[in-house]
């Protein structure tokens, strides 16, 4: 009877000796041998059995009619649990016969198998990709539906399931099985909060998918989210407090699909949509957040933002802000925005938001030092008088409004923010064509902000700036003058109308703003050091000017 070796040295020789005449006996106790110097000094042992040159071996010794299979592939698992031994793993051919054993019947097998494949592609986007490409999705997805009673199978399959659903190409994969209704009968059995998180790390990467998105609402889980979110929601635990939190997250995920929101909406009767309208008035800042997000979401079509203005979500979500000046919680003021700004696009609902008192509620935010309050702030005033000259012009000879813009419109540090607010004041001159908006620009120091306004990289932006620059001209021509002269506009609109890659309706408008200003005089044009030598050019465009101003 072989002799149980104590050196581990000794047991490395005779696996070497006994691989190659398959003396099972012999082998099993040399691999007993390593599972115990393995347990007692993982990174000595594993360092041995590089240096032995045992890995090699180990690939012929994956056979899935072996009784020493499970002890071989625990061993790998083992050694790989080191980062220096997972390249030589790779090197010694380890993975393919590992993710042929996927398909073996003995839970033992699979498990440890699972364990090796994980811990040699552990933090290896190259290698979880090449078992993706091997097909192990579609394997392990099965396993979890034939194995969901056994607990460390199942948990070995969301660890795997959460590795490889953060990487993009393995979207489509999971999308191609059976993936959602597994995962949402399992949740549905777990009473443990552990178990819920693990299962909630892999729902989280995977429904950023569109497809995967639909397929979860459809196997209902926005269902299981709702009770979680009933059975939580007053509890002071941190357990209920994170469950609650990934939970309504995971919900608002869900809503950013197409399909998958107006599926949820339906026609905004859906139970669900319903139960998401009650976060809202919520006292709890996590249920508010999602709730606002979720209208946000739903508010992403014209006829969503129509029927939710007309049956009062407006109301709601201003009272919501009304507590949060005070409150100030930064993150529930910009879901709120963000919802308040998709209600506004369509144009029926503009007024309706504005008779609402949208924009006195937005207002009370303009002393916000945060830029994504800052931001979302502005988009929405921007969505509200679009088309809307009375409430333009209120805002745009609001000096406060306009004093704060120009600051915002210097605010290099948050593009966003120095965009949007360039934007807002191009949109109060243009939407209320008022001589005094133009002059509260004007005074407020925002005219040389929409002459470099008129230099953006973005066209949509060149044309609204150079649109406001010809209604100051034509409205008081007199007041901007000096600012149009300290700004440099005739060199600014001169390389517009010389650049080749200039639009035609940007060469057309900044034709068009020329013609405004010149009422002023040859003073205007000469005034400045950097428009000397211009006077031909206005002269030669002159008659294509007054052209287009009749056309």
């Amino acid at each position: 009877m072989f002799v149980f070796p104590d050196n581990l040295s000794e047991a490395l020789e005779k696996l070497k000796l006994a691989s190659t005449d398959s003396a099972t006996d012999s082998v099993e106790s040399c691999l007993d041998c390593l599972l115990k110097a393995l347990a007692n000094n993982n990174t000595e042992a594993s360092v041995k059995i590089q240096e032995m040159g045992v890995l090699p071996l180990l690939p012929t010794l994956l056979n899935p009619q072996s009784s020493c299979t499970p002890k071989v592939a625990n061993i790998i698992a083992e050694v790989a649990k080191n980062e220096f031994m997972r390249s030589p793993c790779v090197e010694a051919g380890l993975i393919p016969p590992l993710v042929q054993l996927l398909n073996s019947t003995d839970q033992e097998v699979l498990l440890q198998t699972g364990r090796a494949l994980g811990n040699i592609c552990y933090d290896s986007h190259s290698l979880q990709a090449q078992l993706i490409n091997m097909g192990v999705i579609p394997t392990l997805v099965k396993l979890l539906g034939i194995h969901s009673h056994n607990t460390a199978l199942t948990e070995m399959c969301l660890i795997a399931f959460g590795n490889l659903a953060e990487l993009e190409s393995s979207k489509e994969q999971f999308a191609s099985t059976n993936i959602a209704e597994e995962l949402v009968r399992l949740f549905q059995k777990q009473t443990e909060h552990e178990k819920k998180e693990m299962i909630f790390e892999v729902l989280a990467p995977l429904a950023e998918n569109d497809v995967i998105k639909l397929q979860l609402v459809e196997a209902g889980l926005v269902e299981c989210l709702l009770d979680v979110v009933a059975q939580t929601v007053d509890g002071e635990r941190e357990e209920d407090i994170a469950q609650l939190k990934t939970a309504s997250d995971l919900m608002v995920l869900l809503l950013l699909g197409d399909e998958s929101m107006q599926k949820l909406f339906e026609g905004g009767k859906g139970s669900v949509f319903q139960r998401v309208l009650s976060w809202i008035p919520s006292h709890n800042h996590q249920l508010q957040l999602a709730g606002a997000l979720a209208i946000a979401n739903f508010a992403r079509n014209d006829g969503n933002c129509i029927h939710m203005v007309d049956t009062g979500i407006v109301q709601k979500l201003l009272e919501l802000l009304d507590r949060h000046v005070e409150e100030g919680n930064v993150t529930v003021q910009h879901a709120a925005l963000s919802a308040l700004r998709n209600l506004a696009i369509p144009v029926v609902n503009k007024s309706k938001m504005l008779s609402a008192g949208v924009a006195d509620v937005v207002l009370k935010f303009l002393q916000s030092e945060m830029p994504p309050v800052q931001f979302k702030l502005l988009g929405t005033l921007r969505m509200l008088i679009d088309t809307q000259a009375e409430a333009a012009d209120q805002l745009g000879t609001n000096g406060k409004l306009v004093e704060r813009l120009v600051e915002w419109c210097e605010a290099k540090d948050h593009a966003g923010v120095m965009g949007e607010s360039n934007r807002l004041l191009s949109a109060l001159i243009r939407h209320s064509k008022s001589k005094e908006v133009v002059r509260t620009v004007i005074q407020g120091g925002g005219v040389k902000h929409l002459v470099t306004m008129a230099t953006s990289e973005h066209m949509i932006m060149q044309n609204e700036a150079l649109v406001a620059l010809g209604l100051i001209a034509a409205l008081d021509l007199v007041a901007a003058e000096k600012d149009f002269v300290g700004a440099n506009l005739v060199s600014v609109l001169h390389k517009l109308l010389s650049d080749e890659r200039s639009a035609p309706e940007i060469k057309y408008n900044s034709m068009i703003l020329i013609c405004s200003v010149m009422g002023s005089g040859e003073t205007f044009y000469l005034n400045s050091e950097n428009n000397k030598g211009m006077e031909r050019e206005i002269l030669l465009i002159r008659e294509i000017l007054l052209w287009s101003c009749c056309v």
